[in-house]
C-alpha cells in the first residue's frame, strides 16, 4: 500500500509536534513541500550516514530529476534555496574548491579576533536595554538576539551601515516559507542586487573583511571563483549565519526561563554555558528542516529505497530529539545531560563553516545577558509565544520580558 506524503505545515506552528508525527512513520518517510515530494530523515544515525554519504548531493542541476526535467521552476517558493551557486549547493570536487576558497575568510584567527567587538556590541545592547523604564517589557528577540549576529556579520562582510536595514529585511523574508512565489522571487532579486552593490563598493574600497578577501581571490584567478559564486556565497553567509544564531540565542533564553532550576544552576556556576549552548542546539535546532539534498544513485536505508534523483530533507530538529540517541528524556531540556549529541550545524562535508562563530557569539551574549539581568522573566505566558513563520527557521516571533523583579 502506498502511503501518501505528509504535507508539512508551511507556517511551522508546531514543529516538534509535526516532527513526532513524521518520526512515527519511520526513520525516513515521504513529505511534501509545497507540492514537491522529499524524503524527510528524522533518525539521527541515518541522517548522519546520509549527510556523509558521497551518494548524496546538494546540486540540483546535476542530481535532482524534478529540477533537471523542469518540474521545479522559479515559481516554487523554495527555489532560491536550491538554485544558488555556492558551497550550499555544490557537490564533490566543486564543493571542496569553493569551501577551500571561502575558508580563509572564516579562519579560527579571524573568528577569535571578533571576540572584543562582540563583547563591545553585547555591552552596548545591554546598556540600551537597561535604560528601559521600570515596568515596561522589552522584546529580547528584536532587541538582543537579532542585532548581535546581524551586526557581527555585516561588519565581517564589510556592509556599509546604511545598507544594513534593507539586507536584514531580505534575510527575514528569505526564511518565510509561507511567502508567495512572487514575493519570494522579488525578495531574491532585491537581495542579490544588494550583495552585488556590496561587491562593487568593496572593489573600490577594499578592507579587512570577507567580501574583500573573496574579491581578491576572484580577481587573482577568475577561473577559481566566478562572480556569481562570489555573490551567492555572500548571500549564503548572511542568510545562514544570521538566522541560525538569532534562533540559538532565542531558544536558549526561552529554555532557561522556562526551566528556572536549571538557570539557577548555571548562574551558580554548577553548569557551564557551553552545556547550555549544546543542549539548546540539540533540544531546539535553530534550523528545523534544511532543503534539500538528492540521491546520486539508488540508496537503500534500512529497507527503504530512495531512488536516484529523488530529494532528501534533513530534519535537524527531529534528529536532535531522537529517542534512540537520547532515550525517554529526548523531549526534555536538560543542561546536565551527558550526551548532547546533535546535528544542528550539519554533518560531513557540508558541516557549517560558521559554527565556531555562532558558538562564540552565544558564549559571550548569553552569560552577559543573565549576569546583567538575573531577575529576567517573561512578560507573558511562555505558552502563548508564537513561533516564527515557516518550517525552516525555528524560533519565536517575539520574546517579551521584564528585565527586573516585580
Amino acid at each position: 500500500m502506498t502511503i501518501e506524503p505528509l504535507a508539512l505545515d508551511l507556517t511551522g506552528a508546531d514543529i516538534q509536534g509535526e516532527n513526532a508525527r513524521i518520526r512515527a512513520r519511520g526513520p525516513v518517510t515521504l513529505v511534501e513541500l509545497m507540492g514537491v515530494p522529499a524524503w524527510s530523515v528524522t533518525d539521527a544515525d541515518v541522517l548522519k550516514r546520509l549527510l556523509a554519504d558521497p551518494r548524496v548531493s546538494k546540486d540540483p542541476a546535476q542530481h535532482w530529476s524534478a529540477f533537471i526535467n523542469g518540474e521545479v521552476t522559479p515559481e516554487w517558493p523554495l527555489f532560491p534555496w536550491v538554485a544558488a551557486t555556492n558551497m550550499f549547493t555544490a557537490y564533490g570536487a566543486d564543493h571542496r574548491r569553493l569551501r577551500k576558497l571561502v575558508s580563509p575568510a572564516l579562519t579560527n584567527r579571524r573568528t577569535m579576533a571578533l571576540r572584543p567587538r562582540i563583547e563591545e556590541l553585547v555591552t552596548s545592547l545591554l546598556d540600551g536595554l537597561a535604560a528601559t523604564p521600570a515596568g515596561e517589557s522589552v522584546d529580547l528577540r528584536e532587541g538582543f538576539a537579532y542585532p548581535v549576529p546581524i551586526q557581527v556579520l555585516t561588519e565581517l562582510m564589510g556592509v556599509p551601515e546604511e545598507r544594513e536595514p534593507a539586507l536584514r529585511t531580505c534575510v527575514a523574508r528569505f526564511f518565510d516559507t509561507e511567502i508567495s512565489p512572487e514575493a519570494a522571487g522579488a525578495n531574491y532579486v532585491e537581495m542579490y542586487g544588494l550583495i552585488e552593490e556590496l561587491v562593487a563598493h568593496k572593489r573600490d574600497n577594499p578592507g579587512d573583511d570577507m567580501t574583500s578577501v573573496l574579491i581578491a581571490t576572484r580577481d587573482e584567478d577568475g577561473e577559481r571563483l566566478t562572480e556569481k559564486e562570489m555573490v551567492d556565497t555572500l548571500m549564503l553567509v548572511i542568510n545562514a549565519g544570521h538566522e541560525t544564531t538569532v534562533n540559538l540565542l532565542d531558544q536558549a533564553i526561552y529554555s532557561l526561563l522556562t526551566h528556572p532550576d536549571q538557570l539557577a544552576a548555571v548562574l551558580d556556576g554548577k553548569v557551564g554555558w557551553d552545556a547550555v549552548i549544546e543542549e539548546t542546539l540539540r533540544y531546539e535546532s535553530p534550523v528545523a528542516h534544511l532543503p534539500l539534498r538528492y540521491a546520486v544513485e539508488d540508496i537503500d536505508i534500512d529497507g527503504i529505497g530512495i531512488r536516484k534523483g529523488e530529494a532528501i530533507l534533513a530534519s535537524y530538529a527531529a534528529a536532535g530529539r531522537d529517542p534512540k540517541v537520547h532515550g525517554a528524556t529526548a523531549d526534555s531540556f536538560d543542561v546536565t545531560r551527558v550526551n548532547k549529541d546533535h546535528v544542528a550545524f550539519g554533518h560531513g562535508a557540508h558541516h557549517c563553516i560558521g559554527a565556531p562563530l555562532a558558538r562564540l557569539e552565544a558564549s559571550i551574549a548569553l552569560p552577559a545577558l543573565f549576569e546583567r539581568f538575573p531577575d529576567l522573566r517573561f512578560a507573558t505566558s511562555a505558552a502563548d509565544l508564537a513561533p516564527v513563520i515557516g518550517f525552516i527557521s525555528n524560533g519565536h516571533l517575539e520574546l517579551p520580558v521584564y528585565l527586573t523583579a516585580e
